[in-house]
């Protein structure tokens, strides 16, 4: 069965985006069987990956209107069920009962057919979110060392909390990955032992490899292309390399805490 893998933040600008492209186009190059799910109506990853524009994706298959298997499309950078504008307007657009769970029921059928699917979750808590955390297995929350990212891993907690109780108990916290990150800037090495200790309480870890800062990150998406083929060499494609290594040996140590 599939890792199930939702990328979160309620915070944009920390990389989440960048975390989930990053994940999923080097399970790929891995040779693992990876699916993207863009979950986000700004259709950033979609675009990235190169989807076709303006195309059915996961609204049409929230809908009902066609399978996931349908929909999904097969670009240079790996599989993807693509976000269209549609799905902003989620929150009035789902509302019968069982809505929670739409995705995970879309994902049913595709568990056996890929290793790993990664989640492109939206930045604003809404059923979109919802439904990314209660069809995953795990949750990576990428933040960045500052005083906000701090202040909002409690509200991050208490979202997770809450569909853990009323929609799917089994999700873990697979690890909070520090992004961006500047060691030059002092209050950027306090805050990541502020981060190390916030993660503890949560039950759950800081993963050991940080992501720098690098222009090559807004390059690549200029390019629409993976940083791995982009920029082999950079400092933050050698993060995410190293991170990936981390994010996989949880599976091998079953430490999917």
């Amino acid at each position: 069965m599939a890792r199930i893998t939702t990328v979160i933040n309620q915070k944009g600008g920390v990389g989440k985006t960048t975390t989930a492209h990053a994940l999923a186009t080097e399970l790929t190059n891995d040779g693992y069987k990876t699916l993207v799910i863009d979950a986000d109506p700004q259709g950033n990853i979609s675009y990235t990956m190169q989807a076709v524009p303006n195309s059915k994706g996961l609204y049409e298959a929230m809908k009902g209107q066609a399978s996931a298997t349908e929909l999904i499309q097969r670009t240079v950078q790996g599989d993807i069920l693509p976000s269209n504008l549609l799905l902003s307007a989620a929150d009035m657009e789902f509302v019968e009962t069982g809505r929670e769970y739409l995705l995970d029921n879309i994902l049913e059928p595709l568990k056996k057919r890929y290793s790993h699917i990664v989640i492109d979750s939206p930045p604003q808590l809404g059923i979109l979110t919802v439904n990314a955390l209660t069809a995953c297995t795990d949750i990576i929350i990428p933040m960045t060392a500052d005083i906000y990212s701090l202040q909002g891993l409690s509200q991050m907690h208490s979202t997770i909390n809450k569909v853990k109780k009323f929609c799917r108990k089994d999700i873990a916290i697979a690890g909070l990955l520090l992004t961006r990150y500047s060691d030059r800037i002092i209050i950027s090495r306090d805050l990541k032992e502020a981060i190390e200790a916030k993660a503890s309480e949560l039950n759950s870890r800081l993963y050991k490899t940080i992501i720098r800062e690098g222009v090559a990150v807004r390059e690549a998406q200029t390019q629409r292309m993976s940083l791995f083929e982009y920029s082999l060499k950079s400092n933050p494609t050698q993060d995410y390399i190293r991170f990936i290594e981390e994010y996989l040996s949880q599976e091998k140590e079953n430490k999917i805490s």
